[in-house]
């Protein structure tokens, strides 16, 4: 017995973790895989049998394991968006997810012949999307404006929202009596508010006592921070069912948005374990399926897919931004933008269990159709909202952009050549008189210290995927580059080539995941720009062409030019770096930094 859950544990975690590399090398949604992996493992080969390996614990880890990944996502959310999209997204969660059952539960009755309680109900656990799968869509697609933050925060809200109107309408459908389930559903969602919401902020401030008094050790902050959410959830759904989640994504939101203790290593501890709790949950429930239930599907089941796409999903979010100020191009988007996920998945598999020792019909259909919604809607989304993105021209799947670190004069020329070429530019400086003169001269500028934890939430990042950090200070520019390793690839992050002075306490050895690329080449530093203007030398550019080639320009002699960026034709914005692998070619534009006196 022993070997078995041991073997199955370990398929598990294989499973998963090889799903989640796929996906990454394939570029598609990894539940996909997930879901995949799991149902061949499971109903098809019969090589993996949760319940044998998980017991009568599977279901309670289930929700448990939700709870840490709503917390996560609490993390991400920052109340400043509300402040543009707040009463966007507390429509799409009230109104469009009274639209989105509504339609549901007409589809499941009318379209699947499925009885009228058991559809209000399969709609009440159609209601959420997936946080999981949208996340990793919008990092990918990175749309404009307001968009991206109102699919995040609906995306993490609606999760508990979504799974406590399921607990409630499953209450009430056991109850019949209609006015006795209306004041059920009421109390039950007062109950979560106050009991939820209260525990989640309590708890959160607790957390923030306790780091502020250095009463918790470092190697225990991640710890003791898992430790407390369980706890919440554990507390919350004692005296109210499933407002556990609600106390889990309310605790992740206060502590994300709290300026008193940092958080940063919590954050990131929690994002490594829920790629490995979402991976392993996909696994679990999908090897629960049986497979006869799939082949029962029809045509109807397709229609069923279809309407709640092309219907339901269109119709809550058209309804619910009739007053956001959003575009048609925008509205057009969140419509396509509802895949379900494991929140779905989870809600619909305990309500399996829990209908089993009812005497309702048709119970057995809620999981098969619900992950048959899941699979659906994330291979329909996850393929094709990148395209639809593109086409609606909301996406920046490659942003060109620059993030300049330091406003001083030559950065803002700098700045100034790149903006003219149609790229988006932002300036950070803890000076006011440079800030001050790049607004002046047409350019997004930013006061406030580099370093800071918030700095990046005040940033329009709308179209920049680089950074380059020219300060003086080298030790200023790799935290620079550490700050915002988390918005950047590190491939696109850039700083000048420190000092080989040891006694500066930072060099040109510094471990790569301390600091970022270097500039242009290893013979650069701050002060040879500073010289090379002094000098006479100025910023420019120059057209490469068949007669005025690159080597020509350049003749490899740093003193007379120096190349810095390159703009192709096709606008792709690279930076030149030691040993830099590509050449530039006819018609390509060099940004470069050149004597005043020379073609």
């Amino acid at each position: 017995m022993t070997e078995t859950i041991v073997i199955g544990l370990s398929e598990i975690i294989i499973l998963g973790i090889s799903a989640q590399w796929l996906a990454w090398k394939l570029k598609l949604p990894s539940i996909l895989f997930l879901l995949l992996f799991g149902f061949i493992a499971g109903p098809v080969l019969g090589i993996l049998n949760p319940d044998a390996v998980m017991g009568d614990t599977l279901l309670p880890v289930v929700t448990m394991s939700v709870a840490i990944v709503l917390f996560e996502g609490g993390l991400t959310l920052s109340l400043k968006d509300l402040k543009s999209v707040g009463g966007t997204v507390i429509s799409l969660i009230s109104i469009g997810v009274l639209i989105t059952w509504l339609i549901a539960t007409l589809g499941a009755y009318f379209i699947l012949g499925i009885n009228i309680r058991i559809s209000i109900l399969l709609g009440a656990v159609l209601v959420v999307t997936g946080p999981t799968v949208i996340g990793p869509l919008l990092n990918h697609i990175k749309p404009k404006g307001k968009v991206g933050k109102v699919l995040k925060w609906e995306g993490i809200v609606i999760d508990p929202v979504g799974a406590l109107l399921a607990v409630l309408v499953f209450e009430a459908i056991l109850v019949q009596e209609l006015q006795h389930a209306s004041s059920l559903i009421a109390l039950g969602i007062f109950k979560t508010i106050v009991i939820g919401g209260g525990i989640g902020v309590g708890l959160a401030y607790l957390l923030i006592f306790l780091l502020k008094r250095y009463l918790i050790p470092d190697f225990l902050q991640e710890s003791m921070t898992f430790m407390l959410v369980i706890l919440g959830f554990v507390i919350s759904n004692y005296f109210q069912e499933e407002s556990g989640l609600f106390a889990a994504t309310v605790m992740g939101i206060v502590l994300d948005n709290q300026n008193m203790v940092t958080i940063k290593n919590i954050a990131k501890f929690k994002e490594n374990l829920k790629v490995l709790i979402i991976s392993s949950l996909f696994i679990l429930l999908a090897a629960r399926l049986e497979l006869a239930s799939f082949l029962n599907f029809g045509w109807n089941t397709l229609f069923f897919l279809l309407l709640l796409i092309f219907v339901g999903r269109p119709l809550s979010v058209f309804v619910s931004t009739l007053k956001s100020g959003l575009s048609t191009k925008e509205k057009l988007f969140l419509s396509w933008m509802a895949p379900r996920g494991i929140v779905a998945a989870a809600v619909a598999s305990v309500f399996a269990f829990k209908l089993g020792e009812t005497d309702l019909e048709q119970t057995e259909q809620i999981v098969p159709l619900t992950f048959m919604v899941i699979i659906g809607t994330v291979a329909i989304y996850g393929i094709t909202s990148p395209w639809v993105a593109k086409k609606l021209k909301i996406a920046q799947t490659d942003p060109q952009g620059v993030l300049f670190i330091g406003a001083f004069k030559w950065v803002r020329t700098l700045a100034k050549i790149i903006q003219n070429n149609g790229f988006n530019v932002a300036l950070i400086d803890t000076s006011l008189p440079n800030i001050n003169a790049a607004k002046r001269e047409g350019l997004k500028a930013y006061h406030g210290n580099v370093l800071s934890e918030a700095i990046a939430d005040e940033i329009d990042l709308d179209g920049i995927g680089k950074l380059a950090a020219f300060t003086p200070n080298d030790e200023v520019n790799a935290m620079a580059a550490l700050n915002f390793s988390e918005h950047f690839d590190s491939e696109h992050i850039f700083q000048l080539m420190p000092h080989l002075n040891e006694s500066k306490g930072f060099n040109a050895h510094a471990p790569k995941h301390l600091r970022g690329r270097f500039l242009f080449s290893d013979e650069f530093f701050y002060e040879t720009i500073k010289e090379l203007t002094k000098e006479g030398f100025e910023f420019g550019e120059i057209q490469l062409s068949k007669n005025n080639t690159f080597e020509n320009i350049v003749n490899n002699n740093i003193v007379e030019v120096v190349p810095l960026f390159l703009i192709t034709p096709s606008k792709k914005l690279k930076v030149f770096i030691e040993n830099t692998e590509w050449e530039p070619g006819e018609n390509d534009n060099i940004v470069i930094l050149k004597k005043a006196n020379s073609k």
